[in-house]
């Protein structure tokens, strides 16, 4: 069945995530990200961002730990594939602290790890449960991440270390929504 107008597509879906939908449109809200730098963590360079909800901040302290986080979990994505080109995101959200980390594979492809824990605890962050993804505003810097290698790294002009220097310099900064 074909659904061409906006009331047959709301009748379609039950009245309990009509209302899910509903409180996520009103609560939905615009998050700070910001650069955390460029570092060298287990064979690999690191493009770090912090996304903070409002009321939160992710601390110096809460990145150096994200970062050795990522250092743990990057010391075996090369059997994964890895190019040696990853993104970390270190999310002080708004029920509880993230962490993303991000890797370029072979073959076009990505590897992606999600850590969780309770907010401001680092020590509490933990492997997230299968299936968990990206949120919408991890997902906006991760967009921005796709799009900053495909154009700089794969479709760039210049020799390789110039394509990976513009990569590294852009940088998505400001409101996310």
């Amino acid at each position: 069945m074909i659904i061409d107008d906006a009331a047959t597509c709301a009748q379609s879906l039950p009245l309990g995530n009509l209302d899910a939908l509903r409180a996520l449109a009103e609560g939905h809200h615009g998050r700070t990200v910001r650069s955390l730098g460029m570092s060298q963590a287990a064979g690999h360079l690191v493009k770090s961002y912090a996304i903070e909800a409002p009321g939160r901040v992710v601390t110096s302290q809460e990145g150096q730990a994200a970062l050795r986080i990522a250092c743990d979990y990057l010391a075996s994505a090369y059997l994964r594939g890895s190019l040696g080109l990853s993104v970390l995101l270190v999310h002080a959200g708004g029920d509880g602290d993230y962490v993303l980390v991000h890797t370029w594979t072979e073959g076009y492809m990505s590897d992606l790890a999600i850590f969780t824990g309770p907010a401001g605890d680092v020590g509490g962050l933990r492997p997230g449960r299968s299936g968990l993804a990206p949120c919408v505003w991890e997902a906006a810097v991760l967009a921005h991440e796709r799009d900053a290698f495909s154009r700089h790294v794969l479709d760039g002009d210049g020799s390789l270390e110039e394509r990976l220097a513009v990569w590294r310099d852009d940088l998505l900064e400001g409101q996310v929504r």
